[in-house]
């Protein structure tokens, strides 16, 4: 007789259901699996009879076949130990209810305790969409379960307490559905701990109200890195798509911080730079979400942007252009998303003093030409914005700047901006102006006569690129924005371009530029 359990897999981001039947017959005692399996699912053998047997059940000494539909997509992990575990015990007899509306998922120890697995949520949410009623998980997974409505949501410790909920002997609690609760954001870090940089502070403000990329240039010291690790404090609240989005990486890639069914601060990723590709656009054996999938709706901070390997940045181009980065391998291609803000912090050369009011720079012309051609061009291109980070003055170290903004005041300022912005793109995918296509480029970028004959005048004076065009109309819609103007005027014009000049200082004579 065959006996069926519903389960749950997923292939990327995306889950699917997967029927494990088992096919339990007379005949020489045996247990194989079918249904690509690879050598983690084939090992669930030795792991459901040693729960079965070590928790006095029966099990059945008679050829056994599992096999997990669909047939034609491979299988990996150890997630369905619990649902042949579940089959085989109908099998015997031990539980006799009615599963056709319930799914079951977990790992299973020696001992019969359900360990927990990655990737719940997305599972939880399909599962749902296909019409399951009760989802059976580990316990440490369903707290994140819980944040789906309209499942019933079983959390187990072990296989004895699965056999007497099922039996009716002692039934399970369910998990409490998770109600969200947006909270003011509370840092040990405020931009009120700047001394001056006040250009610098405005210009990240602009980047985190409109999610564009920015790059940090200045010398050892002038508060590159300690700006850009205050972002967090200051990026706009997270919409409910966006927080669900980004759960479902940290869970698929098996990083949800303990005891948080649900991400609710934007990311911030800042990977060292020794970084592999394959650490910063994902990949492996089995792929898996990189660092710039895990930053997905939040930031991702390179800080000594030229040590990183070329290589390895190079990979950045196209993710940061298409918002989703694709890895392809034999076995399987996956595609994940990668809307990010991304920030970038270098020194002017090796030294660290190119460019520096006071102290002298020690580098050769060749060295720092070197240097800066660690940054290719097409790279710089994609950076929105670019600012100069000049060293801070005695007197400004030593002022007590009580009257400067703090991250909570900059932050109410750029959730207003987001606010309009999600208005404005109501209905798409879109949810910042960074990534307005060119039909939102043109649609909403109207400018008056004034800015229109300003930019007429500099897009040759400037050697703009399209893409580097396109960049300066989106950077002067988000300070339009946060002007509360509709129409872009030429203030936000000069503002824009204020912030794309440091390649004609830094960059203008190396040959990439030519790129």
């Amino acid at each position: 007789m065959v006996y069926s359990v519903k389960s749950m897999g997923f292939y990327g981001m995306d889950a699917y259901e997967i029927t494990i039947e088992a096919d339990v017959a007379m005949g020489m005692p045996a247990f194989d699996l079918s249904g690509l399996p690879d050598a983690s699912v084939k090992e669930a053998r030795e792991r459901v009879r040693s729960a079965i047997v070590n928790n006095g059940f029966v099990f059945p000494l008679r050829r056994i076949v599992i096999n997990l539909a669909p047939a034609n997509v491979k299988k990996a992990g150890s997630y369905y130990d619990l649902p042949i575990l579940v089959a085989l015990l109908q099998s015997t007899g031990t539980i006799g209810d009615d599963l056709t509306s319930c799914a079951f998922i977990g790992e299973l120890s020696l001992s019969g305790e359900v360990r927990p697995v990655n990737g719940i949520l997305p599972m939880t949410i399909r599962a749902r969409e296909i019409g399951i009623k009760t989802f059976f998980v580990p316990a440490d997974n369903a707290f994140e379960a819980s944040v789906v409505d309209g499942i019933t949501v079983i959390p187990l410790k072990n296989v004895r307490e699965l056999v007497e909920h099922l039996n009716h002997i002692r039934p399970i609690p369910a998990a409490k559905h998770f109600h969200i609760t947006v909270e003011d954001q509370q840092y040990d870090i405020d931009f009120a701990d700047v001394k001056g940089q006040y250009t610098v502070k405005r210009a990240l403000e602009i980047a985190a109200a409109g999610g564009h990329n920015i790059l940090l240039i200045g010398s050892p010291g002038s508060g590159k890195s300690m700006m850009a690790k205050r972002m967090p404090t200051i990026l706009p609240d997270m919409t409910f798509e966006e927080m669900i989005e980004t759960t479902k990486i940290h869970s698929v890639a098996g990083v949800m911080p303990a005891n948080v069914p649900l991400i609710t601060r934007r990311p911030f990723r800042a990977p060292h730079h020794t970084i592999s590709s394959a650490g910063l656009s994902g990949g492996g054996s089995i792929p898996r979400p990189g660092e710039i999938s895990l930053a997905h709706n939040g930031v991702l901070f390179l800080d000594e942007l030229p040590e990183f390997n070329r290589q390895t940045l190079e990979i950045l181009r196209q993710p940061m252009e298409d918002g989703v980065v694709t890895i392809s391998r034999v076995s399987a291609t996956l595609t994940y998303p990668c809307s990010v803000m991304v920030v970038a912090a270098m020194n002017p050369c090796p030294c660290g003093y190119y460019g520096h009011p006071t102290r002298a720079c020690t580098c050769s012309s060749n060295a720092i030409s070197r240097y800066l051609s660690r940054i290719s061009g097409p790279l710089l291109d994609r950076m929105d914005m670019h600012i100069e980070v000049p060293p801070v003055a005695f007197t400004q170290l030593a002022q007590n700047d009580e009257g400067c903004d703090t991250s909570g005041q900059i932050r109410q300022r750029v959730n207003r901006v987001r606010s309009v912005q999600n208005e404005r793109f109501a209905g798409t995918h879109i949810h910042c102006n960074a990534a307005m296509t060119p039909a939102m480029v043109s649609k909403y970028c109207v400018f008056d006569d004034r800015a229109r004959e300003y930019l007429t005048r500099i897009y040759d004076a400037m050697g703009f690129s399209a893409r580097a065009y396109s960049k300066v109309l989106k950077v002067a819609r988000t300070i339009a924005d946060l002007d509360g103007s509709e129409l872009i005027q030429k203030k936000h014009v000069l503002e824009a371009t204020r912030f794309r000049n440091l390649d004609m200082k830094y960059w203008k004579n190396s040959p990439k530029v030519q790129n």
